[in-house]
């Protein structure tokens, strides 16, 4: 039988699949994605509330975690006005990224700010 030539995530897979080929068992590897939710509630707090009613969440970092739980935050709290303000706007999603923090939230329909909170936002009317 012929091996088949794999490349594995670590080495105890490598030897474990070595084994099965040694053996001469054919098998697939990392042929099926099983999809699956995470459904656990988790609690989010803002940074910042202003009198209006704006929720401000600040960030110098901006990781793909922080990205996935703003969005779901805001997608299932749509009566809440949230916005982002970035020590950086200009910053990388992550090295070698053409995608800055500003237009990742551009892309989201999520308004944002630069270093501080704008006066326009501060001076909104609540709505």
């Amino acid at each position: 039988m012929k091996k088949t030539i794999h490349r594995f995530r670590s080495n105890y897979e490598k030897v474990v699949c070595g084994k099965l080929d040694e053996q001469n068992v054919s098998f697939e590897y990392e042929t099926v994605n099983l999809h699956y939710v995470v459904s656990e509630q988790r609690k989010y707090t803002p940074d910042v509330i202003l009198p209006n009613g704006i929720i401000l969440e600040l960030k110098g970092r901006f990781t793909t975690a922080d990205r996935k739980k703003m969005l779901l935050v805001i997608a299932q709290h749509p009566d809440k006005d949230i916005r982002m303000v970035f020590q950086r706007h200009t910053n990388k999603l992550f090295k070698g990224s053409k995608t800055t923090y500003s237009k990742w939230c551009d892309k989201n329909n999520i308004k944002w700010a630069d270093k501080l909170i704008p006066i326009e936002w501060i001076n909104e009317k609540k709505k």
